[in-house]
């Protein structure tokens, strides 16, 4: 099982969803970085189970400990050694699924794969694993704030619920508003009615992320086969309960010719402080791209959406099998999510921190 992310900017984590602690290990992290501990933590808290009616009701505090590689408040260029400890795991909740495989999880392909799996929560396959992806997307985000890039995730549908237009006629800062993380106050209401609606019905639903980078230079991206939208793809889809993934226009720009597609240019973007004149960004009239063209950055916003499918677990009677391959049925205890996206949001941006720092450095254009 591989367990490390990135390039040069990599994590690697470990932990089960009730084991003893999430934690990970953050190397290439640039030195002399100061570290903000209330940010990191924030990041967390808005992953956090618990912060809502339409979430998960497991508390957690979910407290990050910084265990290395941090001196003197700023980063010291060595591997950051982290940990979160589980306080409130109910183990006991998941005993009537010790024999059985539930449908749609990843039950059935790991004990196929490895010949055993933990059964209380998921273990390795839970979503509380990516705890250890926000803390390393956090420490991203603070090195991208310094280049003047920002990674602005949000809620654009759950269900059948969605934002009318695209992320150009929002105030994205009012996503954090509410808890649903839409811009939009009228539409997060009605999503969260709905999330409402399906918690009470023990049923769950599904939906879209969108997600926007600002700030990227030209230039990012290593084709032919670690193209920028290719890993941010890759990225996007390592993360739990995702089905799909689009940049740009999208599969809306298939209906679409040439002459309505192509993205003309127009005047420099700039002017950019940390590049020179030759490296200064040229505006497009339109970014039907997502930012990105032959698998590079050409300095426009990026911009993509990430799909989510229904929670898996039901709080209501399914059929399955066990491990002998016996029909059988049960019902889901415990506490679970109704709908993923509200506490997704921040993973989402967490991945994209990743990949475009991981980028830059490889691209060696990172000027702090």
């Amino acid at each position: 099982m591989r367990n490390t992310f990135g390039n040069i900017f990599t994590l690697t984590t470990f932990g089960e969803s009730h084991g003893a602690a999430i934690g990970g290990v953050v190397d290439g992290m640039p030195a002399g970085i100061p570290i903000d501990q209330d940010f990191i933590q924030q990041e967390l808290n808005r992953r956090r189970p618990g912060q809502s009616a339409i979430t998960t009701s497991r508390k957690e505090a979910d407290k990050v400990e910084l265990l290395s590689g941090v001196f003197e408040g700023l980063s010291t260029g060595t591997p950051i050694g982290f940990i979160v400890r589980n306080e409130n795991q109910h183990s006991q909740d998941y005993e009537n699924m010790r024999r059985l495989f539930r449908p749609s999880h990843a039950d059935y392909t790991y004990f196929h794969k490895y010949g055993t799996r933990d059964h209380r929560g998921g273990g390795r396959s839970s979503a509380r694993i990516t705890i250890s992806r926000c803390v390393a997307g956090a420490l991203a985000k603070l090195v991208l704030r310094q280049l003047g890039i920002s990674v602005q995730a949000y809620t654009q549908q759950v269900g059948p619920i969605a934002l009318e237009h695209d992320y150009t006629h929002y105030d994205l800062t009012k996503a954090e508003a509410n808890a649903v993380r839409c811009p939009d106050e009228e539409k997060a209401r009605q999503m969260e009615q709905l999330i409402s609606e399906v918690k009470a019905e023990g049923d769950t639903i599904g939906g879209i992320i969108s997600c926007v980078i600002k700030g990227c230079p030209v230039g990012l991206g290593e084709p032919e086969f670690d193209k920028l939208h290719a890993d941010l793809g890759a990225a996007m889809l390592s993360i739990n309960a995702v089905k799909g993934f689009e940049y740009g226009a999208g599969f809306s720009g298939v209906t679409q010719r040439g002459s309505e597609q192509n993205d003309i240019f127009g005047a420099p973007l700039g002017p950019k402080e940390c590049l020179p004149e030759q490296e200064q960004p040229m505006a497009t009239k339109t970014n039907n791209s997502g930012g990105i063209q032959g698998g590079i950055s050409n300095g426009q916003d990026i911009y993509f959406r990430v799909a989510f499918k229904p929670v898996a677990t039901l709080l209501r009677e399914q059929q399955t099998i066990d491990i002998d391959g016996n029909a059988t049925t049960f019902k889901a205890q415990g506490r679970h999510d109704p709908c993923v996206l509200p506490r997704a949001v921040p993973v989402v941006e967490a991945m994209g921190a990743m990949v475009i720092l991981d980028h830059l450095l490889l691209s060696k254009t990172i000027r702090i």
